[in-house]
């Protein structure tokens, strides 16, 4: 195989990553959720991406639409259980690439207007399905980063919860690497408070927020899947 990848340093990255998350769940929490681990495919080989399956691992993030598509028949059609792997979107989607993967994924985790949410509940519709979504919150305010600011989220969530379509599963974030911890924190504060609100046709059960530089924070905080690229693969080659 020639990439720069090794079996053995993968698999032992999960090991390590595991065993954090469980270090720091038992540390910090003990609220009956767990937390999944995310495999964050950018850049890296599709054979590659295939190992993950052989360890009990099925969920990936996919953050290019057409990265994804030119990779997507070479991802493994089953996982260890038998059952194909979940897939997600987590990268910053433009309107007008909903339609090559409206059927290609289990959720989409970057909802960040009441445009694009139109766009998928019109689109599943069209395809006889309801798409799972998680509205992105911009936590820290970053202009360079995709996400809804926290004052507005209500009036994202109100009108996503009234599409047919589409059904509201909890909150996505990216907070800035700087003070993390505090952002993190506040992520989830606003998470717990919309939990407990019950909203109609919202189940607040995902928090999905931590990566490579802050998963155990993020677990600290709540979180209920991180999302993991280069902790998990290594540092990423941009030039494959």
């Amino acid at each position: 195989m020639e990439n720069n990848y090794s079996y053995d340093t993968v698999k032992n990255n999960l090991s390590v990553i595991a065993a954090n998350i469980s270090e720091a769940y038992d540390k910090y929490r003990n609220d009956g959720s767990k937390v999944d681990i995310m495999a964050v495919t950018k850049t890296v080989p599709a054979e590659v991406v295939n190992w993950i399956f052989d360890w009990g691992m099925d969920l990936m993030g996919e953050n290019r639409v057409q990265e994804f598509l030119s990779k997507k028949d070479l991802y493994s059609a089953s996982t260890q259980s038998g059952k194909p792997p979940r897939i997600h979107f987590i990268g910053h989607l433009q309107t007008n690439k909903v339609k090559y993967i409206i059927n290609e994924m289990d959720m989409i985790q970057s909802v960040d207007s009441i445009k694009l949410a139109h766009e998928i509940d019109r689109l599943a519709k069209a395809n006889n399905k309801v798409m799972d979504i998680l509205c992105e919150v911009n936590i820290g305010g970053e202009e360079s980063k995709s996400g809804v600011a926290p004052d507005k989220l209500d009036e994202l969530l109100e009108a996503a919860a009234s599409m047919e379509n589409i059904k509201v599963r909890g909150l996505m974030t990216i907070p800035p690497p700087a003070d993390s911890d505090i952002f993190l924190g506040r992520m989830g504060e606003l998470f717990n408070k919309l939990k407990d609100e019950k909203r109609e046709n919202i189940s607040m059960d995902i928090l999905s927020m931590g990566m490579t530089h802050d998963y155990i924070d993020a677990v600290k905080y709540g979180s209920t899947l991180v999302r993991i690229g280069s902790g998990l693969f290594g540092a990423r080659n941009y030039n494959k």
